[in-house]
């Protein structure tokens, strides 16, 4: 299965930060199984603060397949998904989130991450991700 990896991940990854997730980032370049996306581009993009640490980040990013997420279904579904996770008791503090978690449902991707906000996806809605502490692909 295709892997969507979010910015959590690659922020931790390019500053060496160790973590399960980013050691199974580090186990799966080069596979051809990793893809990035224009908004996780952006926003991983946004916090470098050296044009040099810019430049190689950018270089090493964009030799994975970057898809592009958006549109009017895709905001549709997201406002959809975060008003039932609403209702289940469960608040999304970011859209951004809800964007990606959406399109990674309705793209059949899975997610490796770093944040809570796509817990609900994964317990309430069938998000797969990956489990980096057990360094195995799988929905939870």
């Amino acid at each position: 299965m295709t892997i969507l990896v979010d910015s959590t991940v690659w922020i931790d990854f390019f500053n060496g930060v160790p973590s399960p997730e980013t050691d199974r980032l580090d186990a799966l370049l080069g596979s051809g199984r990793l893809v990035t996306a224009d908004l996780i581009l952006s926003e991983v993009l946004q916090g470098f603060r050296s044009d040099r640490d810019f430049e190689r980040a950018r270089d090493a990013l964009l030799r994975l397949p970057v898809l592009r997420i958006g549109g009017t279904e895709l905001a549709l579904a997201s406002a959809e998904n975060y008003r039932f996770l609403r209702r289940k008791g469960c608040t999304v503090r970011a859209t951004i989130d809800c964007w990606i978690a959406t399109f990674c449902l309705g793209e059949g991707l899975e997610l490796l991450h770093n944040d809570r906000d796509f817990d609900p996806f994964q317990r309430h809605l069938g998000l797969a991700v990956v489990d980096a502490k057990r360094g195995k692909p799988g929905a939870g």
